[in-house]
Order: C-alpha cells, then structure tokens, then sequence
C-alpha cells in the first residue's frame, strides 16, 4: 500500500495502528475527492468548500495539538506539540491564501463559514479525548491526521494532479518537509506505547480507528459540500 508498513521508521505499537486501519485507508484512496483530485474531476465547487472547512478544522486542531502539548510527560514532546500548533495554523493561512482568491472566496465569506456537521463532530471528539483522556489517547486522537494526510499526500504527488490548483494541495501534504513532521510524531507515539498495558493499548487504537473514520467523512463531506440538515 504505502512504505509506512514496511517497517522503516514504525514499530510494534505504530505499525498495528496503521494495520488496524489498511480498510480505512483503502476507502478513502478510493473516495471520489481523491481520485478526482488526481484526474481533474472533483467539481471546484467541491474543492473550495472543503479547503474553507479544512481552515475552520485547522483552527481547532491546534488548539487539540497544544492541548496535547500540555499533557506531554517530557519537554521535548512539549515543544514538539506545541511548534506543531502554531505551524499549523501558520501553513494553512499561507495555504489558504493563495487559494481562497483562486477558488473566487474571500476571506471575509471564509472567516463567516461555520463548520459542518462532520467537521464539529470530528473536532469535538479530538478535544473531548484530549481534554478528557490520557497522553496517550490525545496521541492516538490526532496521529490519524498527521499520517493519513503523509500518506494521502504522497499517493496523490505519485499520480500528480492536471489542475494547478489541487496540484499546490498535494504538494503540501506530500513532501518530504511534512514526511519529517510526521515521522517525529510517529517515534512519539511508538515510544509511548511500549510503556503502555494492554487496556491502554485498547483505548488508543479505539481513537486512532475513530478518528481514521472521521478523516474519511471529512473528503466525503467536502465532496457532498455537506450541510446541516434543518
């Protein structure tokens, strides 16, 4: 599938995370956003609400990431998370503002969006288990969207994209710059685990599934530019 199961920079407790999710991560390369990133399909219309609801998604993934960083039991990790917040919020703005004028959005109609329902839902688990659970599960609330994105990314940079627009996407998640990022990430969570017993170990993998679940109802929701029902 990918080289992460290939045993280079995961161990153990890393590699059967991203074991336990292989049918999740075969339905979201399969998802119609995705290859229709690849093959210039995806509607822009598509593309642009997803990319206004990634940036409210952003916003509370660092506020989760720094959350994380103040349950950290050493100060590197600390500081890991922390830089990680803010790089967040920082190369999404970049991100976005490049896009939004491309996409015909303006950053006032950006700041007024408010999230979709998958969006909420995903991010108020994230904070809930953080805020509610141990270091280890944050770790395993927020892998998924640090690894599925390096994954995702570097799928979608091997196909290639024929719109300049998707194309800077995939760069961005893609590179090696954000391979180290997550790399960094990964060793964090593997040398967590190994202390962990078996019921913690449970607990972990139940967040990573859940939230490897909510990566997939992100692209569909941006694909079905999802709306609240009433």
């Amino acid at each position: 599938m990918t080289d992460s199961l290939s045993g280079e920079f995961t161990g153990e407790f890393t590699g059967g995370l991203w074991a336990s999710i292989s049918d999740i991560y075969g339905a979201i390369l399969a998802h119609p956003f995705i290859t229709g990133l690849t093959d210039g399909t995806l509607p822009a219309d598509s593309f642009a609400f997803f990319v206004v609801q990634d940036g409210l998604y952003l916003k509370q993934y660092a506020a989760a990431l720094a959350a994380v960083a103040s349950r950290a039991p050493n100060p590197g990790a600390t500081r890991m998370f922390a830089r990680h917040a803010a790089d967040a919020v920082a190369v999404e703005r970049e991100l976005h503002a490049t896009l939004l004028p491309e996409l015909g959005i303006s950053a006032a109609d950006a700041a007024a969006a408010e999230p979709a329902p998958a969006n909420l839902a995903y991010t108020s688990y994230l904070l809930a288990t953080i805020r509610g659970g141990s270091y280890a599960e944050g770790i395993g609330a927020v892998l998924p969207c640090y690894w599925i994105y390096w994954e995702v990314g570097k799928e979608l940079l091997r196909r290639g994209s024929p719109d300049r627009r998707y194309q800077r996407w995939i760069s961005t998640y893609g590179g090696e710059e954000f391979g180290a990022v997550v790399r960094d990430v990964i060793a964090e969570a593997e040398a967590t685990g190994t202390s962990l017993s078996a019921a913690e170990r449970t607990m972990v993998r139940r967040h990573f599934r859940t939230t490897s679940r909510y990566e997939w109802m992100f692209w569909d929701m941006g694909y079905r530019r999802e709306s609240w029902p009433v």
